[in-house]
């Protein structure tokens, strides 16, 4: 006789704890499992024993370490499996064109990352409430889905802009349009596995990913904080996260505030070792080359220097790329008026404050005094006879505004952004008469000058 024990959601029986905080109850669990999988007249019989859970990191890790058991990982559908199971799903509907846009297999592939339930819930939802499948209603359905899966801890990062909505940054811009050209080509042998985006606050780092995006076309997740206050609750999170991210083809991941989100190698025994675990996990996943193309990793953050070395080599984040405040003033100008765009604020060109070279000002001190012109602007009664415009009020915020005070922190964001770049032409200006020994040493002095 052959014999099968399933065991469903062991994850609540056998959850991951450390030794001294497991419940007895779970104790006694594990001792029979273990004495299960050890029993020779078990292991010489017709008897599989099947522990059913969904991420492996949820698990007891004595259980997960036995010798006497074999993990096997069932991942979410490929295309193939998506079709087929699209095809089964509306074999009973002869006009397939008049509910959906596109064809079968166009729509398998546009639903890769979605569980065979949620496809099934797509299709459902739009037959009851004769809803046509467009290509919005696959975004928007296909989006909340994901997120819902994965219990909000990534985001969708939808852009309607591209790099040509960028100021300055020119030879950023460059390299991020070929890259994103490849990308759209195929050519994912060529790609680099990832960014590393550096600079001071306010260099617009997260909008530069955003025109990316969009101008790759390709789907592009943040993760947001996936981590938990319960033992091997976050690297459960995590481990589902890079499932979602497998069955998505081929996806873009921001990574905004690295520095305070990737992990330490040592972290000491301040969280039980979750962080030294959570930058062994990134690092094993960044760096499969199997993923080149596929899985692109973007991290930004104004302090690379607390990143960890093995994150930010070659081979996991391959092209780090400095952004700095606007050098010159016709740069100065052009970011401006992008600003004044962004912020749907209608200026002329004479109405542009004059920004001379020596001024050090960035976009988000540009994006106050915009914000302060409107303000006074509409503080001003409709029907004044003497109502001013909006460059006279451009002009009295850029007369009262004053530097920010940490002037040495944000020198100090500068030159670690020069001793991390990996290509000389993405430094601007005065940066680039700049070598990464001077960089490191004027980093020490600021430190000292900061604490």
């Amino acid at each position: 006789m052959r014999v099968a024990v399933i065991i469903d959601y062991v994850q609540y029986l056998l959850p991951r704890s450390e030794v001294a905080y497991t419940s007895a109850e779970s104790v006694e669990t594990l001792i029979r499992i273990m004495d299960w999988a050890s029993d020779p007249n078990i292991n010489n019989a017709y008897v599989t024993t099947c522990l059913i859970a969904e991420n492996l990191n949820d698990l007891n890790q004595q259980l997960v370490e036995n010798q006497r058991s074999a993990k096997i990982q069932i991942g979410l559908p490929g295309s193939v499996e998506v079709l087929n199971f699209v095809k089964a799903a509306t074999s009973e509907i002869k006009d397939f064109s008049a509910l959906c846009d596109i064809d079968r297999e166009s729509l398998a592939q546009k639903l890769e990352g979605l569980s065979c339930i949620d496809v099934q819930n797509l299709i459902e939802r739009a037959i009851k409430n004769n809803r046509r499948i467009s290509m919005d209603y696959l975004r928007d359905v296909k989006k909340e889905m994901i997120e819902k899966s994965a219990n909000g801890r990534i985001t969708f990062v939808e852009s309607t802009r591209t790099l040509d909505d960028v100021a300055a940054h020119t030879e950023a811009k460059r390299w991020m349009r070929q890259d994103a050209s490849l990308m759209k080509r195929g050519r994912t042998k060529a790609l680099p596995m990832g960014y590393l985006i550096t600079g001071r606050i306010g260099t617009g780092k997260t909008y530069l990913v955003e025109c990316f995006a969009g101008e790759a076309g390709v789907p592009c997740v943040e993760l947001k904080n996936f981590r938990d206050k319960w033992v091997g609750a976050t690297e459960g999170n995590l481990e589902a996260i890079f499932k979602i991210l497998h069955a998505m083809g081929q996806v873009i991941v921001f990574i905004d505030e690295a520095d305070q989100v990737a992990g330490k190698r040592d972290s000491g025994s301040g969280d039980s070792g979750v962080s030294g675990r959570i930058y062994a996990m990134l690092a094993r996943e960044m760096a499969d080359t199997r993923n080149r193309g596929r899985i692109f990793w973007i991290f930004a953050t104004s302090r690379p220097d607390l990143l960890e070395i093995d994150l930010k080599r070659v081979g996991r984040l391959d092209v780090h790329i400095p952004l700095f405040a606007p050098q010159t003033t016709a740069d100065k100008r052009d970011l401006f008026k992008a600003l004044a765009k962004k912020n749907k604020v209608v200026i002329t060109e004479e109405e542009i404050p004059e920004f001379p070279d020596s001024l050090d000002i960035g976009g988000n001190e540009m994006e106050g005094i915009l914000i302060m012109a409107s303000r006074m602007f509409e503080l001003q009664e409709d029907d004044c006879p003497d109502r001013k415009s909006i460059g006279h009020f451009v002009r009295e915020a850029m007369d009262s505004y004053r530097p920010m005070a940490h002037s040495a922190r944000l020198e100090f964001m500068d030159m670690a952004a020069v001793v991390e770049c990996t290509d000389k032409r993405f430094l601007p200006g005065k940066f680039a008469q700049l070598n990464a020994d001077y960089a490191r040493t004027r980093m020490d002095e600021l430190k000292t000058q900061i604490s």
